[in-house]
């Protein structure tokens, strides 16, 4: 167990290059989709002036590590540490990842192996999914960040592998508080403008780049620029389908940028960032979001934009937000878990489908810190959707040591006060144990598999 993980994490941001000398490739959009979009934004962008700079990150609101003597802080400490350091059983179903085990060991001779991982915030901070993304790419080799939702589409969106932003003239659409049409694309988030000079950018380094947006008609147009220098336009007018523009850059980090040309819309869903081998580990995390969310996604869409990124992996990081809602039933959440499971099945079938139950998680009520309520049937629902399923399972509060032991990863200070997140070294920590865990299953298939090729 690397001590690193234990530690702080330091922000990654890649800083654009010098302007190298672009290749641009022609325009593609994928067949029509069955339904053309039929809504566009609800509430008009506000007009900006083209003299505007690109909108900066947001300050995260931050939640206040708990003030404990020294003392408790190193007991508490010293306890997770070693309950991360002890071997254990929590992934279930493991046989249900030996397609992706199968994929890793023989990679493609050309192109990336991806894998997405869907889930609320804990995914959307990216800290435990980049925990496993870099030790994956460290042992499997650096894939690039694969897709990334265009701009900064919502406070406690973060990609430590990537870096975007976007004018203050887009709309966002897909996340819990603006929910649309559906026509939101692989990440169930887009960014839609509706007037000229409206800029979204991307910093990243890659060998393949692409850009996805809805293909619409009467689409607007945009402006393709590589380091501040012009290298395209991009029509989006068309028959509805999920366009794809795809651009070949010179080697080296670039800041990519985007720009309205007039008042049509423009919708984006995002863009895809790859090498030609290697892995991608891809956050598509929505703040507040359930499992449920993705029902309203349009399938079309989602079928395309999958069939598109051929994920060898998806993970599925959903029941905190469910663990605590007032409208939750059993019944109406396994119906539309194993919906929401059979779905990403079917537009994915290749794939192995991971489920991750939700953390340890407390609330304060009437002067007491109360277990989130449904927290237990939430966690052995997913249980029961998954193996049912032909998915893995990993049991997150178990990993963490059970019911209440959030109170002790707040006291080591990897658990923030609001004792429902964790601190950046607290998700490292747990992204390192299922790293750990996955490559157990995945040297046992390696044993098992050479045992048998022995015995042939």
């Amino acid at each position: 167990m690397r001590k690193l993980a234990l530690t702080l994490a330091l922000c990654l941001a890649v800083t654009p290059a010098s302007a190298a000398v672009p290749v641009a490739t022609k325009t593609a959009a994928k067949k029509s989709t069955k339904k053309p979009a039929t809504k566009t934004a609800t509430k008009a962008a506000k007009k900006s002036s083209p003299k505007k700079t690109t909108v900066a990150r947001k300050k995260r609101p931050r939640v206040p590590v708990v003030a404990v003597s020294p003392q408790v802080r190193h007991v508490a400490f010293q306890a997770v540490s070693a309950r991360a350091a002890a071997p254990t059983g929590t992934l279930e179903g493991a046989g249900a990842l030996v397609p992706f085990f199968e994929q890793v060991s023989h990679p493609p001779t050309s192109g990336s192996l991806h894998i997405l991982q869907y889930g609320d915030s804990h995914t959307a901070s990216d800290d435990w999914a980049d925990e496993m993304r870099q030790a994956l790419q460290r042992k499997f080799g650096a894939g690039g960040p694969g897709f990334t939702l265009a701009g900064h589409p919502f406070l406690g969106y973060r990609r430590f592998d990537s870096r975007g932003a976007n004018s203050r003239g887009w709309y966002t659409d897909g996340i819990v508080t603006r929910k649309g049409d559906g026509v939101y694309g692989l990440g169930g988030v887009s960014l839609t403008a509706h007037a000229p000079g409206q800029t979204v950018t991307l910093s990243a380094e890659c060998q393949q780049l692409e850009l996805h947006y809805l293909q619409q008609p009467g689409g607007g147009q945009l402006e393709f620029s590589v380091d501040g220098q012009a290298v395209d336009t991009i029509s989006t007018d068309g028959e509805s389908a999920d366009g794809i523009y795809h651009y070949t850059p010179a080697p080296g980090p670039h800041q990519y940028t985007l720009r309205t040309l007039n008042a049509a819309p423009v919708r984006l869903f995002g863009w895809v960032a790859q090498n030609q081998s290697g892995v991608t580990y891809e956050t598509l995390g929505i703040n507040g979001a359930q499992a449920d969310l993705q029902l309203e996604w349009n399938p079309s869409i989602l079928e395309g934009e999958m069939a598109d990124r051929d994920p060898a992996l998806i993970v599925l990081a959903y029941g905190t937000n469910e663990a605590l809602s007032k409208k939750w039933t059993a019944d109406e959440y396994r119906a539309a878990l194993t919906q929401v499971v059979r779905r990403l099945r079917a537009v994915a079938p290749v794939a192995s489908i991971l489920l991750i139950g939700p953390p340890d998680c407390e609330y304060r009520f009437q002067g007491r810190r109360l277990p989130f309520p449904h927290l237990d049937e939430v966690i052995e629902i997913q249980r029961q959707v998954a193996l049912a399923n032909g998915c893995a399972f990993w049991d997150w509060r178990a990993r963490m040591g059970g019911p209440g032991s959030v109170r002790q990863w707040v006291q080591a200070g990897l658990g923030q006060g609001d004792y429902t997140h964790l601190t950046s070294a607290g998700y490292r920590l747990i992204g390192d144990m299922l790293f750990s865990e996955l490559m157990a299953q995945y040297d046992r298939f390696l044993t098992v598999r050479a045992e048998r090729a022995d015995g042939q």
